[in-house]
């Protein structure tokens, strides 16, 4: 048999592939996809990818052999591995970095020393420490981690040394799988019994155990044994729920062999019963839209559909999903959060029934496993594998066999940037590059389109639909601008709420309406403050002020987690004196039910929302009317529905307007316009009140006038004129060190070598908003680069001015990130 060598990808920060041996044992099995086990290093076990077979040896290095196979069939598809690679090139990161980032934990594999005892002659002289190691491996075989934390100080990698060298130990890498079937208990009548006659003669041996006999009756009951719609087996859960019999009794039937109790691996993602219904019928305008979709994919690979909130771009989203799946296709259906799977998933869910999955970050490890495989399945049983994915950005992952239809929501989110760790993708982009390498349609939709997306349309790049008409002929929310300042002068602030918007909220609940308040900060305030001395608690990791969280009365931060009880008095001056200073969404929750007592109130933000359920819960009570008055940062803007919201208020536009970033104004009219959309969707016209000390600011009366087209057209000019997207690409590289002065030396030395190509435009380097997270000093250099120049070269430049300014021994421990399109 010919040699055969397998190219591999190794979970590690590493550029290309690694070669091996494949034995002649494995040749037959083995294909790229699968899973292999390869050792690296001089002891260390991983599972790595095969990305390629060939028969060629690879010269003058040493070639180990692979040790195992641990798929029956690829796991990852030849059309995977090209945008991987795409990713790889495009984000400057490695092959490993993007498997990393791509498998479901439960597939990937860790190597673990384990240390035995080999059982030799044990009057070999050992010493104290040797002896120590020796006596703790006889209570147990040890993980070489868990022996060192239990030895402590009497741990000595020397002693470990000597006694392999004595060979009275021996040391051996696991390779553990972190993914582990589910398995059920099921019970079934005992293979003896073949017909109702058998059954009754061995019923007569239970005469005397009447429970027993009770039992098999109930189970001859519930599986309807011998009938016409015979059930063959049945959970022994759902057996016994609801009744009396315990679990022994199964046992005994068992030993008499009159049922048969077995374990079955099931599914872990629950097949609801689903009553599916037909599709909506789309109004005049959606109809037009869809028309128009179709239309411009004839032409164009990629699509933007522009329309307003409540325009029905679902339904849209929802024909075009059904008729690619008549053509026997895929669809992947992404949106910026795991919040709108929660509405989603269940109109997918009424329409394509189990057809549809749902893959997420909230999602066990387990549970993504199961559905990679089932996205995996349809390729070889279409019927039983998933057609239809929803998911958040990692959902861009899967392997998808036959992609037909690429649908991005509310597309100018930057919840679909990935920024740590690496690779620092944007899903948005990766769902347009896997559209095109498939030859599949991609839909990008959105109220308020990103200025990218929206040039690329203006440039013919993408086709372009507009929908700007509300479904049911709904009109837009009347917007309200209420100055804070004049507010508080005249000393008409109910708490945090300006007239306006206090009146307007009593009357809404009076009319048993319901409110949504937006501030874009959780916590009860952002930092507290001594008014005696002026000190502001800070992080010990970070350079930020804590967030004080009164329901834990904590300060936290949120960057590293570090978090220490509120103090009574002031570590600085010993006075008592602390207050809170500002507000987030905690404290404005506590003022609202000091305002409006007999509200039913809740609150969304990272703190309410992380259980796995507990943002289903927030949106089933808010749309079933259990819920008054809903307070939350961005979440509640991201597309949610809900029919008796009247009432929005934006607590403190100015925050989002005065942001010191170039994006400003684009996210602040997105964020606002997208919450204020929540607003009055279905019976009555809406209406939004924004707080801010700007009244008069250019943004907030475009946002009033909800005049998208001109806001962008003055943003256009500016960006433009100074240099930025979409006019320029843009990379960030920040430098990163725990001590400053490496930081310092490490980021000049690389600018002054970027800033020898002439083309570039360097920014930097300088200190951003916060310069020290968890412990590591960082400084950013920007680059603007000319959308006329080649892009791949000019990324080559930069990762060869990073790798030489590392190689630098003074500069071996920093880290050089680079984030391309760091929107």
């Amino acid at each position: 048999m010919p040699e055969l060598f397998a190219q591999v990808i190794l979970p590690l920060s590493l550029h290309g592939a690694y070669t091996y041996k494949v034995p002649a044992l494995l040749q037959n099995d083995i294909a790229p996809g699968k899973r292999v086990i390869v050792q690296f290093g001089k002891k260390k076990m991983y599972a790595a990818l095969v990305l390629s077979l060939s028969s060629e040896m690879p010269e003058e290095i040493e070639i180990k052999e692979v040790q195992q196979i641990l798929d029956e069939h690829p796991v990852v598809l030849p059309e995977n591995f090209r945008l991987w690679h795409w990713i790889a090139s495009y984000y400057c990161c490695t092959l490993g970095d993007v498997f990393r980032a791509a498998l479901p934990t439960g597939l990937k594999l860790e190597s673990k020393s384990k240390v035995f005892l080999t059982g030799a002659d044990t009057q070999v002289k050992v010493s104290d420490n040797e002896e120590i190691i020796l006596r703790q491996l006889e209570q147990d075989v040890c993980l070489l981690d868990d022996l060192q934390r239990k030895l402590g100080s009497n741990f000595s990698y020397a002693a470990l040394k000597s006694l392999m060298g004595k060979q009275l130990i021996y040391v051996e890498e696991k390779v553990n799988a972190k993914y582990k079937p589910k398995t059920e208990s099921f019970v079934k009548l005992h293979p003896e019994i073949d017909s109702e006659k058998t059954l009754n003669e061995k019923a007569e041996s239970l005469k005397r155990a009447k429970k027993q006999l009770q039992l098999l009756y109930h189970f001859c009951s519930a599986t309807n044994a011998f009938g016409q719609d015979q059930v063959t087996e049945i959970t022994k859960r759902e057996l016994l729920h609801g009744t009396s019999f315990s679990p022994s009794l199964v046992k005994e039937l068992d030993k008499k062999k009159l049922l048969k109790e077995f374990r079955k691996q099931v599914s872990r993602i629950e097949e609801e019963k689903i009553d599916q219904v037909s599709i909506n019928l789309l109004n005049k305008y959606q109809e037009k839209a869809l028309a128009e979709i179709k239309s411009e994919f004839e032409n164009k690979q990629v699509t933007l559909i522009h329309g307003i909130t409540a325009s029905g771009k679902t339904e849209i989203y929802i024909h075009l999903i059904d008729e690619i799946l008549k053509t026997g296709k895929q669809a992947l259906y992404l949106v910026p959060e795991i919040a709108l799977t929660t509405q989603i998933i269940q109109r997918l869910k009424n329409v394509f029934g189990n057809k549809v999955g749902i893959y997420h970050s909230r999602l066990n490890s387990q549970e993504r496993v199961e559905i990679w495989e089932k996205t995996l399945q349809f390729q070889q049983e279409p019927g039983k594998g998933y057609q239809v994915v929803l998911g958040a950005r990692s959902a861009v992952f899967l392997p998808f066999s036959k992609i037909g239809l690429v649908i991005v929501d509310e597309e100018h989110e930057n919840s679909f940037k990935q920024f740590d760790p690496t690779p620092r993708y944007n899903a948005r982009d990766m769902a347009v590059i896997l559209g095109l390498q498939n030859n599949a349609k991609v839909l990008l939709g959105s109220a308020t389109p990103s200025y990218e997306s929206y040039y690329n349309a203006l440039a013919g790049k993408y086709g372009l639909v507009n929908l700007f008409k509300r479904h049911s002929e709904m009109q837009l929310p009347e917007i309200i601008v209420s100055d804070l300042k004049r507010a508080y002068k005249r000393k008409e602030m109910r708490s945090l709420l300006t007239p306006d918007l206090y009146e307007l909220m009593e009357t809404a609940l009076e009319k048993k309406e319901q409110i949504i308040l937006f501030q874009n900060r959780r916590g009860y305030s952002p930092f507290v403050e001594c008014f005696t001395c002026g000190h502001i608690p800070k992080c010990s990791n970070c350079d930020v002020s804590l967030t004080y969280h009164k329901y834990k009365r904590r300060l936290s931060c949120h960057y590293c987690g570090f978090s220490y009880q509120l103090p009574d008095k002031c570590d600085e001056c010993g006075s008592p004196e602390i207050k809170t200073r500002g507000f987030g969404t905690e404290k404005i929750e506590d003022e609202i039910k000091q305002l409006f007592r007999n509200a039913r109130i809740a609150r969304m933000d990272l703190d309410t929302t992380q259980s796995k359920d507990a943002f289903s819960k927030i949106v089933k009570n808010l749309e079933e009317r259990k819920t008054d008055i809903l307070i939350g940062t961005q979440m509640v803007t991201k597309g949610l529905d809900f029919d008796h919201v009247s009432v929005v208020g934006i607590l403190n536009a100015d925050n989002l307007i005065n942001f010191p970033d170039f994006r400003a104004h684009e996210r602040a009219y997105q964020l606002i316009s997208q919450v204020s959309g929540r607003a009055g969707r279905k019976y009555k016209r809406g209406k939004v009140v924004i707080q801010t000390s700007q009244p008069d600011h250019p943004l907030i009366e475009l946002i009033q006038k909800q005049d998208y087209q001109q806001a962008l057209n003055i943003q256009f000019e500016e960006r433009k004129f100074f240099k930025y997207p979409p006019f320029f690409r843009l990379i960030k590289i920040v430098v990163k060190h725990k001590n400053i002065d490496t930081v310092n030396r490490a980021s000049n030395q690389l600018a002054k070598l970027l800033k020898e190509y002439k083309h570039l435009i360097v920014m930097g380097p300088e200190f951003p908003l916060i310069s020290r997270i968890q412990l590591w000093h960082q400084k950013e250099i920007w680059i603007k680069i000319d959308k006329k120049l080649n892009l791949d070269l000019v990324k080559s430049g930069i990762v060869e001015s990073a790798k030489n300014v590392k190689k630098q021994p003074s500069n071996s421990n920093c880290v050089i990130n680079i984030d391309v399109d760091p929107y």
